[in-house]
């Protein structure tokens, strides 16, 4: 049994598997943990001083290596929250329905749709939730450039309404909860929302304080690394207001930039990211704890919404999400939004849902048994996962050796390399490593998937 909090910095921070939410820092009663950032650009917890609080921090860690039977994985978390008669699908979770759609009012100032605004502006209007936290501009701390805050109106949730590729803690944040006046909704990844579903587990009275969170389908947490990189590469040494969705509305929903601004100036710097080159795929300045994350949907929200990375959606330049539902609250407010006319909403078949988001399924479910295998291996503690027994071909294990490579690699050269010249000089070598792995690998793919490998094989023999 975890008796302090010391065993969670051995069990959790020193095994690289912390995420830096910061529900263990709410959580501890003996104020023993503070989160700070790590020399690797994360936010991590640190021991600031003794603990006795019997485990009840780890309780709470969505990374934690010896979770309690009734909250195992995501599977079992889902049961104790969503008892309605919704549906299941192992790679989506519980859900009532999978739709694509837009707020034509939000559209344009979010990263994606609107729809994540549009849903908690709805929220407030008709009183259900009367705060909003969610990740803001940190406008009295330029270093630290993003911060999780409360809003109390639809004026100052629109302020919150981009993504921001930065790390953030909601430690500061939800320990204002219990002294909100009325009930709160909570924005989130996939890892934030399951530490709040553990922390409302073991305090149902948060349970009724919180009664809605919106999941953010999520690609990965970014190091603080990542923004010096990109502000980097657009000329700009002291980086501020950093914005990365800068959308290119006559453009694809892909084709988006990246800016910011030099202290002292009012000039923004911009990059396209396609300029930039594949931040995603290679796991660059990515955590270690995404590695081990196999919840692509954000399965514990009410509602989830992402990037509509599918024709034709992908080529409106405007943003548009993909939605699944989970609550029957959160369908109910898009269905009457669409009756309203104030979202375009469209229901989105179950086979178009899963290959809108291929990649995430392929690397965090096909790709997680052979992580998990080396980290196991390394004698690391990884938490109890669902898809750690899928088989897989030498040329995709390949592939993820590389990336894993990759990923540790862009942190360390970036923290030792004096200039941008000189970490991609070392970066090289591993990329086009990885690069060349992943497009032989595709290749194989795709003779299999068209038959044409198999055809190849049976002539061969034939003319034996």
């Amino acid at each position: 049994m975890i008796k302090n909090t010391s065993e969670v910095i051995e069990l959790v921070v020193k095994n690289d598997m912390c995420i830096g939410c910061g529900l263990c820092v709410y959580k501890c009663s003996s104020k023993a943990l503070e989160i700070k950032m790590n020399d690797f650009g994360f936010l991590e917890p640190e021991l600031v001083g003794e603990c006795n609080c019997n485990g009840e921090c780890i309780s709470v860690c969505p990374s934690n290596p010896k979770p309690a039977k009734e909250v195992r994985t995501e599977n079992e978390i889902a049961e104790i929250f969503f008892t309605e008669d919704q549906k299941h699908h192992p790679k989506i979770g519980k859900y009532i329905e999978t739709y694509t759609g837009y707020s034509e009012k939000h559209r344009l100032t979010s990263s994606s749709g609107g729809i994540a605004t549009y849903i908690l502006s709805a929220l407030l209007e008709k009183g259900i939730i009367n705060h909003v936290i969610s990740v803001k501009d940190n406008d009295e701390n330029n270093d630290k450039h993003y911060e999780y805050v409360v809003s109390s109106s639809s004026a100052d949730l629109l302020k919150s309404a981009k993504t921001r590729y930065y790390p953030v803690s909601l430690s500061k944040a939800i320990s204002m909860v219990d002294s909100l006046e009325g009930n709160v909704a909570i924005v989130g990844v996939a890892c934030f929302i399951k530490g709040i579903r553990l922390a409302q587990h073991s305090d149902p009275q948060l349970k009724i304080k919180i009664p809605f969170l919106v999941g953010i389908i999520c690609g990965g947490v970014k190091s603080s690394f990542y923004t010096e990189y990109l502000s980097n590469r657009v000329g700009v040494k002291t980086c501020e207001k950093p914005q990365f969705r800068i959308k290119d509305y006559k453009s694809s929903a892909s084709d988006y930039s990246f800016g910011c601004f030099d202290k002292g100036s009012t000039k923004l710097e911009s990059i396209k990211m396609k300029e930039v080159g594949d931040m995603w795929g290679t796991g660059l300045f990515k955590s270690n704890a995404c590695d081990f994350c196999d919840d692509v949907t954000t399965e514990l929200a009410d509602i989830s919404v992402g990037d509509a990375w599918m024709e034709p959606f992908s080529e409106d330049g405007k943003g548009t999400n993909v939605i699944v539902t989970r609550s029957y609250l959160a369908d109910q407010i898009l269905k009457d939004g669409s009756v309203n006319g104030d979202i375009i909403i469209e229901k989105l078949s179950l086979e178009k849902f899963l290959s809108s988001q291929r990649g995430s399924y392929n690397h965090r479910h096909t790709g997680l048994s052979h992580r998990v295998k080396k980290a196991t291996e390394k004698g690391l503690l990884v938490p109890p996962k669902r898809f750690d027994n899928i088989k897989t071909t030498f040329d995709f294990r390949l592939v993820q050796n590389y990336r894993m490579k990759v990923r540790r690699m862009s942190l360390l050269y970036w923290k030792n390399s004096d200039s941008l010249l000189a970490y991609d000089t070392l970066m090289k070598k591993s990329l086009l490593k990885l690069r060349v792995a992943t497009k032989f690998y595709h290749y194989k793919r795709n003779l299999f998937s068209k038959g044409l490998m198999k055809k190849i094989i049976i002539k061969y023999f034939k003319n034996e």
